[in-house]
């Protein structure tokens, strides 16, 4: 197909030539967003029908989860051809209308890049079973002799991240059992071995392909995980493994990937647009995380201890102070995310329901720097629970030991969290698509849907187009690396966004499970501009409730043909 197809995003109305320092970026995942042809699987066609939809949502870019030629072991993150689009989701020329498409509507594109490991039917690795020991192909991957009289032990103690050894063996052309290869994830999933030289050639090529094609940037799945401790030792324990913990590992976040993430950066330099690579790091610490984004490597990273802190006051102001402390150094922005296709919807792992998940929100998209929202999060759609064993795809479901609590990606349910889209009230996939969904969902969901919401001024869904609005056209919200913090009572956090232009928002968030009397916070001489909930008269901040005020003297933005303020902020 002809390269150099579609013309990087044209800049938003007042946004700054750095982009990405303050967006606002949707993950899609392909399966569960809009199916086009009614197989019951969502695919390009259908996100390209519904990107109007998200663009008057008011976000940035979008983040596409993979879409790549795959055996689908591992819902596409065990990609066979990195340069092909899967049947099910449709073919190259689909993936280049929808990035035309996206651009024309001043929406950036963001495609996953999977280099920590590839298919098990990748054409390298099929080559290197095929030939046995000895072949060129293995050096591309972690082969090793096993341990015991008969090579029958694996070559280390490491575990899979899914459950279960990180070894597979082999069986030789001769039939005879053979070495063994190293998977942090399902066995279908073999690590690449970033030593050799022909892996970073490829994945160099591939980053060059894609954006020719028109993309507007990366987001590196496990990108603390390529590059191993040299002679892959033993860890020394035993234990099933979380991605996110304070051990240090010998397979994850070591040193050596970031000359990897040097080489990208020059790669992505040389385009025009701003193209951005975007870690997935789950590393022990904020300041470990802020590697990964120093002037000449990433210009984003995840910040999961975000994500993974509880609803509480001193603990999100702790884990917002270490973020905005780790990135200020290097000159990268923090970044911000609640829930995504790993884990448990966070109207659900938070608790207190749909007013604490809503108060998250708009804390969220109050902090400086750039925010991410899942699919689906702006319907407050909650973690789907009760689906039946014989309707769940997740590998690692299969590969559970006992005391599982799902509470984590890895425990084998995130299933819960990919459930189609309702886009109407009625239906049989509720406007998803006309052949049904590949995951059952719950009845209620239509109540949840686009369509019902839409124009409801009490609604998320409303609640999200006004906060986004917002952010964009206020210049104290999104931009800038600090907060200043207020003085409030236990449970309550408070801070002020100021702007070059001396106007300012401040941001209260009740995380109590009490009505808190805020005078000082909350004086008649404040307007609202936003909140979670409803407010009642006088200086009452409810329980699990966020509100957004400035002074009177600066006019609140107004969306076209509404107020940005929903009935249920009005003071």
């Amino acid at each position: 197909m002809t390269q150099h197809l579609a013309a990087p995003a044209p800049a938003r109305t007042g946004t700054p030539p750095a982009w990405w320092r303050d967006a606002v970026i949707y993950q899609v995942y392909p399966r569960s967003f809009a199916d086009g042809n009614g197989d019951g699987m969502g695919d390009l066609p259908g996100i390209r029908s519904r990107l109007p939809y998200l663009a008057a949502l008011g976000v940035d870019a979008v983040w596409l989860s993979p879409f790549y030629a795959s055996p689908q072991a591992d819902a596409g993150y065990d990609v066979a051809d990195y340069r092909a689009i899967d049947p099910m989701f449709g073919d190259l020329h689909d993936a280049d209308a929808l990035i035309r498409d996206a651009h024309a509507l001043g929406l950036r594109i963001i495609v996953d890049l999977v280099p920590n490991h590839s298919s098990d039917r990748h054409e390298w690795f099929r080559r290197a079973l095929r030939e046995g020991p000895g072949s060129p192909l293995r050096e591309r991957y972690h082969f090793r002799p096993g341990k015991g009289r008969d090579g029958e032990l694996p070559p280390n103690d490491w575990e899979s991240i899914f459950g279960g050894p990180a070894w597979t063996r082999t069986t030789d052309p001769d039939g005879t059992p053979g070495e063994w290869y190293l998977h942090l994830f399902a066995p279908q999933q073999p690590d690449f071995n970033w030593d050799h030289p022909a892996v970073h050639d490829e994945f160099r090529s591939l980053l060059r392909f894609w954006l020719d094609m028109g993309v507007d940037g990366f987001r590196v799945d496990v990108a603390h995980g390529l590059v191993k401790a040299a002679g892959l030792p033993d860890m020394g324990h035993t234990g099933q493994l979380k991605l996110l913990g304070t051990q240090v590992l010998p397979f994850f976040d070591q040193d050596g990937v970031h000359e990897i993430y040097r080489s990208w950066r020059r790669v992505l330099d040389e385009y025009p647009g701003a193209r951005i690579g975007v870690a997935e790091a789950w590393t022990p610490s904020a300041g470990r995380t802020a590697l990964y984004v120093r002037p000449d490597e990433l210009h984003q990273a995840f910040n999961f201890h975000y994500l993974s802190a509880p609803w509480e006051a001193e603990s999100l102001r702790r884990v917002i102070e270490e973020a905005l402390a780790a990135v200020r150094p290097v000159g990268a922005p923090a970044t911000w995310v609640l829930s995504n296709h790993d884990v448990v919807r966070h109207r659900t792992r938070l608790g207190g329901g749909l007013e604490r998940a809503r108060a998250a929100t708009l804390l969220m998209l109050a902090l400086p720097g750039s925010a991410y929202l899942y699919q689906g999060e702006e319907l407050g759609l909650p973690e789907v629970t009760d689906l039946p064993d014989e309707a769940r795809q997740d590998p690692a479901f299969f590969r559970r030991g006992p005391g599982a609590d799902g509470q984590e990606g890895q425990d084998g349910l995130r299933d819960g969290c990919r459930v189609p889209l309702p886009w109407t009230a009625q239906g049989l996939s509720y406007g998803f698509g006309a052949g049904g969904s590949w995951l059952p969902q719950p009845a209620e969901w239509g109540k949840l849907s686009v369509a019902e919401q839409t124009g409801d001024p009490s609604s998320t869904l409303e609640l999200y187009r006004a906060a986004l609005l917002l952010r964009h056209e206020h210049p104290a919200l999104g931009a800038g690396d600090d907060v200043t913090w207020l003085p409030s009572p236990p449970g309550i956090l408070a801070f002020r966004r100021a702007a070059p232009d001396g106007s300012a928002v401040t941001c209260a968030v009740n995380t109590t499970p009490d009505p808190a009397h805020l005078p000082t916070l909350l004086p008649p001489s404040k307007t609202a501009l936003l909140s979670s909930g409803p407010l009642p008269p006088g200086a009452i901040l409810p329980a699990d409730t966020t509100v957004w005020w400035e002074r009177l003297s600066r006019p609140p933005a107004t969306p076209a043909g509404r107020c940005p303020r929903t009935a249920a902020c009005t003071l």
